[in-house]
């Protein structure tokens, strides 16, 4: 097994990417619904989601496909969480453009063994990352989730954040909430924008990308 170094794609190359409620029990089920992904204004995709307690925190499991800007299908996407967010596992199962991929990710205060499996070959990452980064395995939008149940309409402000576009690299951007709208946030990547719209409930509401032309609206059926 060799430990290699991958090539820095864009934001959207990169592929091989709450508070408890009292009385919840390990295993219930605090979140749930459907991300409807659109490109250019057309429908291309969706993600199933559920947030739920697991012992240790929370678990985010994720479902779905897209084609385009080009062809992701997602089997199985696993992120869990400390209670105070951060993250411990990432797992992800399914195929970019036809190609299958397993990433297995194990995270221990910033200290991250990836384990990638691409289309049979199998590879090991090793990176350190800030300790409370928040895991953005591109190109799924799921993952934002996170923001919304960390931050909610509750940041003063601007923060700054550190992304890891997991498997790869770190990035360093800032978190904004609009003065006029403390639910609006602005996270700012790399240069992109990233526009997101929770609620009082912590919940993901919408996310724009607008220099990609990708829109998110997000459905509860919990």
């Amino acid at each position: 097994m060799r430990k290699v170094r991958l090539p820095l794609l864009g934001l959207f190359g990169l592929m091989v990417l709450g508070h408890s409620a009292a009385g919840l029990r390990p295993g219930d089920v605090l979140d749930a619904g459907t991300l409807s992904i659109y490109f250019q204004d057309e429908k291309v995709g969706y993600e199933e989601f559920v947030w739920r307690e697991d012992p240790e925190g929370y678990e985010l499991k994720v479902s779905g496909r897209m084609s385009k800007p080009f062809r992701l299908d997602i089997e199985s996407m696993t992120l869990r969480l400390s209670k105070d967010f951060i993250p411990r596992e990432y797992l992800f199962k399914g195929a970019m453009n036809g190609m299958s991929q397993e990433i297995m990710s194990r995270i221990v205060d910033g200290n991250v063994e990836n384990t990638i499996r691409v289309a049979g070959q199998e590879n090991v990452l090793e990176i350190n990352v800030r300790r409370d980064a928040f895991v953005l395995p591109n190109p799924l939008f799921s993952p934002y989730l996170v923001l919304a149940k960390k931050f909610g309409c509750e940041l003063k402000g601007k923060t700054e954040i550190a992304a890891y576009l997991i498997p790869q690299v770190e990035i360093t951007g800032t978190l904004e909430s609009s003065a006029g709208d403390p639910c609006a946030l602005t996270l700012d990547l790399a240069g992109v924008q990233i526009l997101l719209v929770t609620n009082a409930e912590r919940k993901l509401v919408s996310l724009s990308m607008p220099s990609q032309n990708l829109r998110v609206e997000v459905k509860d059926t919990d």
